[in-house]
């Protein structure tokens, strides 16, 4: 059913229940409705998926939407039958009789949406069943995941370059929230999209809090982020699928409802764990990278990087799943060095020697992101190419900028030690050395008897380690990661020995901020009674269980935010809300009325 003649700020309003569009979805959608096609690159969270939907709505035909995982068409597809669009998803989780359905719908003409896998789309079989449909468009979603030098790269994508070819009068629209200057190049490459209109809306989610601590006993730190966040959905990423298991374990026993989600767990389970999240049964998922790219819950209120990923595009549409709502969110990384040697070794494992170069050279940059002394969301957003003209003011360094001291005499200390060991060994010998250890190897080796022995009692351990890793960081010291990391001193750590130079570092940080107001950033500075708004979020988890569809499909936690703050009292007052549409104002209107008649009046 195409609606060409409606004007798109009515099918706006009337179908998503949004007054005004976001930066750039206005002139994407006008392009696509006009012919045109488009490259965009999106934040997460920033309404990359309108861009697609309401020109798929104004064309005459279907929109075939092509998406990388099948968790993240079905939450689509809820989403869009909640309003009253009629879509489906056309994959292998269908049964037959449901395929069957699916398709004739399809041939029927019957759908505004249809979303496939890249492999099923390009088929020989469903090639012959589009040439015999009027198409709308065709989305690519994801669209990083084209590119080999994206950090998502997957191979069923790179037969999509055909569709060009193949349908030359269909808009072609590509869409991505991660994606540096060469992976955007390789994209529009890939795809024949060279002449296309390119749209870069910019990297910032401001409403997401960066937090990086040094990683000593991540259990007891992570459990101290989650110590007053009792009624919030998280993710927590590991490396592995061991320490997944293994987190998710202890997080149980402290009495979270926590469980793990990993590519080797049973397909049943991994999707049992997905629908319980997203249905707010469960509040904390454990989960390897495997799990996520399919999450489109916008009410996840902190992401934990429990390891350090291994490249800054993983990290930054990893934390991107945070506050797709645009409330306030977190996201904290525990930066262990440990964490640096595992991934090097397994990129180094690779058979790939270039892949390998381009992969340490990402991983090099995250380490640089993690160890920054300066507002983290100035490195994270200059990494893609984007300048931010002043310090966030919400991020760990711009709201508790770190203790800095006067470390010329421990920093000379610690060079000297290396130079005395011969820069022949790593940090936690030379850390030994210092301290003055009893250790059977420090007195075989004869380092009991070096002169740099026992300098640096007064220090702990872990106070030595950061400042030898600031020494790193700031180019004093080379750790040479492919030589069982040992330390060797850089040209820039003689003046300061020879007493030329001074040196001021930051004191380590080792604790996880306690629960504090966020800093209010856009949309989140709204007041609502936070009594009214559990009233509500209430009624729609118990609307969302009899439907079985996850409680976001009903209502967004920012629009009963909305709700909770202007308290509506009638159909048209609610129908002002942002997120209520008409077909969800006549579905669900009268409930949440009531919710806040009764509350208003208790």
């Amino acid at each position: 059913m195409t609606m060409a003649s409606v004007p798109i700020r009515s099918t706006l309003k009337s179908i998503f229940g949004y007054d005004t569009f976001r930066p750039h979805q206005e002139e994407i959608v006008r392009e696509i409705i006009g012919g045109e096609d488009a490259f965009v690159l999106m934040p997460t969270g920033g309404g990359k998926s309108l861009c697609y939907q309401i020109p798929a709505l104004h064309r005459p035909g279907v929109g075939i939407i092509v998406s990388p995982l099948i968790s993240l068409m079905k939450d689509q597809v809820d989403a869009l039958v909640a309003n009253g669009v009629a879509a489906a998803c056309y994959n292998s989780s269908l049964s037959e009789v449901e395929a069957r359905r699916t398709l004739a719908r399809f041939h029927a003409g019957e759908l505004d949406l249809l979303y496939v896998a890249p492999e099923r789309l390009m088929s020989e079989s469903f090639q012959e069943r589009l040439r015999t449909m009027e198409i709308a468009l065709f989305a690519i979603d994801e669209a990083h995941c084209v590119s080999q030098w994206g950090h998502d790269f997957r191979p069923e994508y790179i037969q999509l370059g055909r569709l060009r070819q193949l349908f030359p009068s269909v808009p072609l629209i590509a869409l991505t929230a991660t994606a540096d200057p060469q992976t955007r190049v390789d994209i529009i490459h890939r795809l024949g999209l060279e002449k296309a209109i390119r749209h870069v809306a910019g990297f910032d989610r401001p409403n997401i809090r960066y937090t990086v601590v040094e990683k000593l006993k991540p259990l007891q730190q992570l459990l101290g982020f989650l110590r007053g966040r009792s009624d919030e959905a998280g993710i927590v990423y590991a490396l592995s699928r061991k320490r997944v298991e293994d987190v998710a374990e202890k997080l149980q026993a402290a009495g979270i409802r926590a469980a793990p989600y990993h590519a080797g767990l049973p397909d049943k389970e991994r999707s049992r764990v997905q629908d319980a999240f997203q249905r707010d049964d469960i509040r904390v998922v454990v989960a390897t990278v495997a799990f996520g790219m399919g999450i489109d819950k916008p009410n996840v209120r902190f992401v934990v990087h429990y390891d350090l990923p291994k490249n800054v595009e993983s990290y930054y549409q990893e934390t991107g799943r945070a506050g797709r709502d645009g409330l306030p969110s977190e996201a904290l990384l525990l930066f262990g060095y440990g964490d640096i040697a595992i991934s090097r070794g397994l990129i180094e494992s690779g058979g790939n020697p270039e892949q390998n170069r381009i992969e340490l050279q990402k991983l090099n940059a995250m380490v640089g992101f993690a160890e920054a002394l300066t507002c983290r969301r100035r490195v994270l957003l200059g990494y893609f190419g984007e300048n931010l003209a002043e310090d966030c003011g919400n991020c760990d360094i711009c709201l508790n900028p770190p203790d800095r001291f006067d470390a010329t005499q421990e920093a000379r200390k610690a060079l000297s030690c290396v130079y005395r060991v011969g820069q022949r060994f790593g940090m936690g010998h030379v850390v030994e050395v210092l301290r003055g250890s009893h250790s059977q190897r420090i007195t075989t080796l004869g380092h009991d008897k070096l002169s740099t022995y026992g300098i640096g009692r007064e220090l702990s351990p872990d106070a030595w380690s950061s400042l030898i890793r600031q020494l790193i960081h700031l180019g004093y010291l080379e750790q040479d990661m492919a030589n069982y990391s040992i330390l060797k001193l850089n040209p820039k750590a003689h003046p300061l020995l020879k007493g030329e130079e001074t040196l001021t570092l930051a004191r380590p940080r080792i604790r996880v901020a306690p629960v504090k107001q966020l800093a209010k950033k856009g949309r989140e500075k709204l007041v609502y009674d936070q009594g009214l708004f559990q009233e509500l979020r209430l009624l729609r988890k118990q609307l969302a269980d009899e439907q079985q569809v996850p409680p976001f499909v009903i209502f967004g936690d920012a629009t009963l935010a909305e709700m909770a703050a202007h308290r509506p009292r009638s159909a048209g007052e609610l129908a002002g809300i942002n997120g209520v549409g008409a077909h969800k104002l006549g579905r669900y209107g009268e409930q949440f009325l009531q919710v806040i008649r009764d509350f208003s009046s208790s």
